[in-house]
């Protein structure tokens, strides 16, 4: 054991008090640390090792257990490092590695809190054993919270709840969003730390082992009890997305503007001729991915023509993501533009994207931030943020639209829901990207469909897109870099799920419970200190 390590042993209120474990020596805690956030990483997409998740939440939770504050938050950050760096990398495909790095330290800056809050009320989870697994998930959803609101809105990428589409913890999404399936994975890696790190008495070994497989069982079987599903409704709607695929990936897919509407143009065209021919089913809806028309076409005769030659041959309205001119001198709108066969446009159904991306569809601070990099200069006009939810009457269904990003956000998916939606739909364009972001956004699609008891879907411009039941499965899924239309039928719902009716709630009041716990720590450490001797 090294000094430091010593030095930290012997500052860690009680840690030489019989039955109360030691923390770990520095050169298991290190790499213990490293591997916690590998584990992490393998658990989200495109690996999708769901079982792995709380294996990392319990690693990094023993690798912090009693250490200083200091110290859990360097475990903290190297497990953030670990995690966020290989898990965002595809942001520096097409933006050079300074965007990349920056936003990785800062996602793992959150984790370095996490360590240092769980290092922070070790005394209180060795003082009452059995609240280390509920401890465990409080601070993960406390620290997910602050993540996912600042700086500037927040990044909510990463979150557990996202690493368990495939999950039978998927489930409990419906009963209170992801900050109820985040609670779950991360009270999992509890139990798993709880019993690895416990005096064994050889006589009573079972009791602790059948205790915490019996409690791991029953978070498990909650999830699966669940019921996932429509709610309300029953009519059905025939939906078209269409994938048109850009020439080339990259930032520069803005300079092909004109070849990526003709693409999907072209694309719904090709499916017309299908209907026509009896070899389709002809959509009720037509959804185009965001970015699909960046020519502005409510003032470019040319770009509203073509669309609304396909609206008409086509002969249901396409709800196509485009990048509109204003209001003001300089900005520019993110936007969904329902187009009707016959009458164009339709100005009373268009969302505006209300959470633009901050330096890359508009830069907060750009004095300042151009002193870091030039690069923010290639934003040249600032998305100008919309104000009303996204919900849309298409007149088969009433959609509620997010884009892009937006579908990581809780209360911009549920806003759309309580405002009447009846279907899901995520417009993106992963064309600046790569298939692993693509998959990681899928999967926080499959958890919205799950939450909110709707049917969903993806529509990308390169992939991948693809359609999602209420009970999270995937179908019409397509490849990436690829052009593709997929048709399917969608279950319209009109229920609340408790989710949906709870809203923000579950998330305050487990992050309530965190802040609760770090008080509770406080006051054990006060005691410690006034006690004699």
């Amino acid at each position: 054991m090294t000094t430091l390590d010593r030095e930290e042993t012997q500052a860690t209120d009680g840690a030489r008090d019989a039955g109360t474990p030691r923390p770990l020596p520095l050169t298991v805690a290190v790499p213990l640390a490293v591997v916690a956030g590998l584990a992490l990483l393998a658990a989200f997409p495109p690996y999708g090792v769901w079982p792995l998740a709380p294996v990392g939440v319990a690693l990094l939770a023993a690798a912090v257990h009693r250490r200083r504050l200091r110290a859990g938050a360097g475990l903290g950050f190297l497990a953030g490092v670990t995690l966020f760096a290989p898990l965002l990398e595809w942001t520096n495909l097409h933006t050079g590695y300074l965007p990349w790095v920056l936003l990785s330290l800062l996602q793992a800056g959150y984790l370095a809190l996490l360590g240092a809050a769980t290092a922070w009320v070790s005394p209180l989870v060795d003082r009452h054993r059995a609240a280390w697994p509920a401890v465990t998930g409080v601070l993960w959803v406390g620290q997910e919270a602050l993540r996912d609101r600042t700086p500037f809105g927040g990044f909510p990428w990463g979150r557990l709840a996202f690493s368990q589409d495939t999950s039978p913890l998927l489930r409990l999404a419906a009963l209170g969003g992801a900050p109820l399936v985040t609670f779950a994975v991360a009270l999992t890696g509890g139990l798993l730390v709880t019993l690895g790190w416990r005096r064994w008495r050889p006589t009573r070994a079972w009791r602790p082992v059948a205790g915490a497989v019996a409690a791991l069982v029953a978070v498990l079987a909650v999830g699966l009890a669940v019921p996932a599903g429509v709610r309300g409704g029953g009519d059905t709607v025939t939906v078209a997305i269409v994938q048109g695929n850009v020439p080339r990936l990259g930032l520069d897919f803005n300079a092909q503007r004109q070849a990526v509407l003709n693409n999907h143009v072209d694309a719904t065209l090709r499916l017309a001729a299908q209907v026509t021919a009896g070899a389709q089913r002809r959509p009720d809806l037509v959804v185009w991915p965001e970015n699909s028309s960046d020519i502005d076409p409510l003032r470019n005769p040319g770009a509203g023509y073509r669309i609304s030659q396909a609206a008409d041959v086509i002969g249901a309205p396409i709800l196509v993501g485009a990048v509109l001119l204003g209001p003001g001198q300089g900005q520019v709108r993110n936007a969904g533009l329902l187009w009707r066969p016959g009458s164009g446009p339709d100005l009373g159904q268009l969302y505006t994207k209300r959470h633009p991306v901050p330096f890359a569809e508009y830069v907060p601070l750009r004095d300042i931030a151009r002193k870091v990099s030039a690069e923010v200069d290639r934003v040249r006009s600032d998305f100008v943020p919309g104000t009303t939810p996204g919900v849309l009457d298409t007149g088969p269904a009433t959609v509620g639209d997010v884009i892009c990003f937006e579908v990581a956000y809780d209360g911009l998916v549920r806003d759309t829901v309580t405002g009447g939606a009846q279907l899901l739909v995520v417009q993106t364009n992963n064309a600046t990207f790569d298939v692993a972001e693509a998959r990681q956004q899928l999967a926080m699609v499959r958890l919205r469909a799950v939450e909110h008891g709707r049917a969903a879907l993806m529509a990308s411009t390169v992939g991948v897109s693809g359609f999602v039941t209420p009970d999270g499965r995937v179908s019409g899924a397509t490849g990436f870099n690829t052009a593709e239309v997929v048709v399917r039928q969608m279950r319209l719902g009109d229920g609340h799920t408790p989710a949906t009716r709870a809203g923000v709630w579950p998330e305050v009041a487990l992050a309530a419970l965190a802040v609760a716990a770090l008080a509770g720590a406080a006051v054990l450490r006060r005691r410690r200190e006034v006690t004699p001797g």
